[in-house]
């Protein structure tokens, strides 16, 4: 057994190495990663057999937890009936999981386009505003992540990631995140605002209660489209349907991915206000289309998803949890100061912010050392998230705030022996 799990090991790592991304999988393996066999719930399990609590949760993928059963089932039944759309009549998963957005989307959002990705999803919805506004400059914030394609890439805020493919798009201009000064100026000319609710992978950013309202308020001055970009904050994942939610607005479209499925297949899309898609499309349907996106299973994923998000409670769930994991995390800043600098976070999306970038790599590798995983933020890398599935319990972020100590603890008497 031993032998085979030590194969397992060793033929992943070369796989990587050779045929996925060979300086990636050196890293990996400096860190010590295991490798991935099995999921449910909250657990991963590795080859060795050893459980893992999920707090990275897929970068908030797993909104659902890990094969949550009723998602599979749905997607079974599907497969059994027909996998792909056939592109040329009409789908039914897909008719039922967009009027299923529709009832749970904020006001009047009504109009959908499934595709495969959240970046998918913000490149979709950039080219809806530019066509129903027959404007081309898109404002977005600094420190944002949008996606890695082409368009979201341009309306993302961290250079890093933009410089070898420069130049992107003409017309992105970037504001400070979470300030009213001056937006309304710079939507003027603008075909849209695009802006996360709260900021994940900028460093879990928190903006001040009322920022989205001004935005509206900002947008219809203008005549610039309100894109609100929920892949990460939508579905619960803020102890609320969705992270606008919190200043009770309507953005014109807004984005979805990561949890629209549950964590069972790869699902993005936007959703817009009749007005605003009838003055993009109503003449042009076809103008932007997906050979993948809509499919069957995707579809029936993301409909049995959003029905046990609100069946089973998990918004209420989130909200709950959200609050013991960041008052436990604001506690061990107030007990851990030369390391912590800072906890936040709405709902089941908390970031804790450290003094140096640096002692993450103690941090991390303690806690999975001791059974719990968690990860960086790509825009603020001295931010550690914790962003475990809805279905998370009272123990288990017990469990996952025990394991972070520890690794504060390591991080400190490492610091004291400097």
């Amino acid at each position: 057994m031993i032998e085979t799990q030590q194969s397992l090991y060793e033929e992943t790592y070369d796989n990587y190495k050779n045929y996925v991304n060979p300086p990636l999988a050196r890293v990996m393996k400096l860190s010590g990663s295991p490798v991935e066999v099995r999921a449910q719930g909250s657990t991963i399990w590795d080859s060795n057999g050893k459980a893992y609590l999920d707090f990275a949760g897929g970068y908030g993928v797993f909104t659902l937890g890990h094969s949550h059963p009723k998602v599979i089932a749905a997607v079974k039944a599907q497969m059994e009936l027909m996998s792909l759309s056939g592109k040329t009549m009409f789908n039914v998963p897909l008719g039922r999981a967009s009027k299923r957005l529709a009832e749970l989307a904020p006001g009047d959002l009504q109009i959908s386009f499934f595709a495969n990705s959240g970046t998918e999803a913000v490149e979709g919805a950039i080219k809806l505003a530019r066509a129903a506004t027959k404007r081309h400059k898109i404002v977005a914030t600094r420190d944002a992540y949008h996606g890695k394609t082409f368009g979201a890439l341009s309306a993302s805020g961290r250079d890093y990631f933009k410089e070898t493919y420069a130049p992107l798009l003409a017309d992105v201009q970037h504001l400070e995140y979470g300030v009213t000064a001056g937006l309304e100026d710079a939507l003027r000319d603008a075909a849209a605002f695009i802006v996360e609710p709260v900021q994940g992978e900028g460093g879990v950013n928190v903006p001040p209660a009322g920022y989205l309202r001004a935005v509206r308020e900002a947008c219809d001055a203008t005549g610039a489209l309100f894109i609100a970009d929920e892949v990460q904050t939508g579905l619960g994942r803020c102890g609320m349907l969705f992270g606008c939610n919190r200043d009770d607005v309507v953005p014109d479209v807004m984005t979805l991915a990561k949890g629209l499925s549950g964590g069972i297949i790869p699902v993005g899309a936007y959703i817009a206000r009749p007005s605003v898609w009838n003055a993009a499309y109503a003449k042009h349907p076809v103008m932007h289309t997906s050979t993948f996106g809509g499919n069957e299973l995707a579809c029936a994923a993301a409909l049995a998803a959003m029905n046990v998000l609100v069946e089973d409670g998990l918004v209420e769930n989130a909200k709950a949890r959200g609050a013991q994991l960041l008052s436990g995390a604001q506690d061990l800043v107030r007990r851990y100061p030369t390391v912590l600098k800072e906890a936040r976070g709405l709902g089941l999306l908390v970031g804790v912010e450290l003094t140096s970038e640096g002692y993450g790599g103690w941090i991390i590798p303690e806690m999975v050392k001791r059974g719990v995983t968690a990860a960086w933020t790509l825009n603020m890398q001295r931010v550690i998230r914790l962003e475990p599935p809805l279905v998370v319990t009272e123990a288990e972020v017990s469990t996952a705030l025990a394991a972070l100590e520890a690794g504060l603890a390591t991080a400190q008497e490492k610091l004291g022996a400097l």
